[in-house]
């Protein structure tokens, strides 16, 4: 029986070079009635450990470090047990929100995580931050995108850490390669599909 999905939409504050933003943030649960891993752990980790619901976590897989993504982190893997997982290029983001805690370990192109049964590839898409990473499982036809790819297009990359052209080179040769048919899980709003933002990126600029 492969993984499910569960999603959990939490609310806070994204915090970068000053400025502060309200955001609603989807949190990922996926497992079975056992062992579940949590996809970004965003702003309150009690009720992320409520929909948990005693279950294990394998693991907490940070898709990058902006505070939104992981300032409950700390707290849920406290709760938990659980290790905090990050790209280790994404550990200057990740200090500007939690300088004295450090991430329990570190994820890396290709990886392989195995929750439930179910794998899931580690893919590095830096762009909206150097250590951002999508987790895709070939078995449930979904990718994770954290904020590199949203229904509408790439993330963000008008702040610190970003860049434009690299997250459209990240989206084009590593996400685009996945079938159409590919649900893609944001890390705000809506899920979309491969497909869908692949027939509209025509009018994106060239990496």
């Amino acid at each position: 029986m492969a993984a499910i999905v569960e999603n959990l939409v939490t609310s806070g504050v994204f915090e970068l070079d000053g400025g502060s933003w309200d955001v609603d943030n989807n949190v990922w649960i996926v497992g079975d009635d056992t062992e579940v891993i949590v996809i970004d752990a965003a702003h309150d980790a009690k009720a992320i450990a409520d929909v948990v619901s005693g279950r294990k976590v394998q693991a907490i897989v940070s898709t990058h470090g902006h505070n939104d993504h992981v300032n409950a982190a700390p707290e849920l893997a406290e709760l938990t047990g659980a290790p905090i997982l990050l790209h280790p290029a994404d550990q200057v983001v990740w200090n500007l929100t939690h300088p004295d805690r450090a991430p329990d370990g570190e994820l890396a192109d290709g990886q392989v995580l195995t929750v439930a049964g179910t794998r899931f590839q580690v893919i590095h898409t830096p762009g909206h931050a150097p250590g951002a990473v999508c987790l895709y499982s070939a078995e449930l036809g979904v990718v994770f995108t954290g904020d590199t790819l949203f229904h509408g297009g790439p993330g963000a990359t008008g702040r610190s850490y970003s860049d434009y052209p690299t997250i459209v080179k990240s989206i084009r040769a590593k996400l685009f390669a996945l079938p159409d048919t590919t649900t893609v899980n944001t890390g705000h709003g809506e899920s979309t599909t491969i497909g869908a933002e692949k027939a509209a990126s025509t009018g994106w600029d060239a990496p």
